[in-house]
């Protein structure tokens, strides 16, 4: 079990950057560290492989932690039909 920290981006809503209590941001690349801005400590969570995690699987958080020393959880994709949405709406012809 890894204690882990989880960091949000105050830059990029919904990146969260993971990482080993002990080690902190220390492994975390610096330009990794500057695209993703000044980190906000979210949280402290045990991790261990049965956990789950609500936007992302725990064996990749735990591989990461293991082979890089940090896991990056970029946002998730926008949903396209959003767009789509919008884009077909007919401009309101209020005059």
């Amino acid at each position: 079990m890894i204690i882990c920290s989880v960091y949000s981006s105050l830059r990029k809503d919904e990146m969260y950057l993971y990482v080993d209590k002990k080690d902190e941001l220390t492994k975390v690349p610096d330009a990794l560290l500057e695209m993703f801005g000044p980190p906000k400590l979210v949280m402290d969570i045990p991790l261990k492989a049965d956990r789950k995690l609500a936007r992302v699987d725990t064996e990749k958080v735990l591989a990461g932690l293991e082979e890089q020393g940090y896991y990056l959880q970029m946002p998730p994709p926008k949903d396209d039909y959003m767009l789509d949405l919008h884009k077909d709406r007919p401009e309101s012809g209020v005059r």
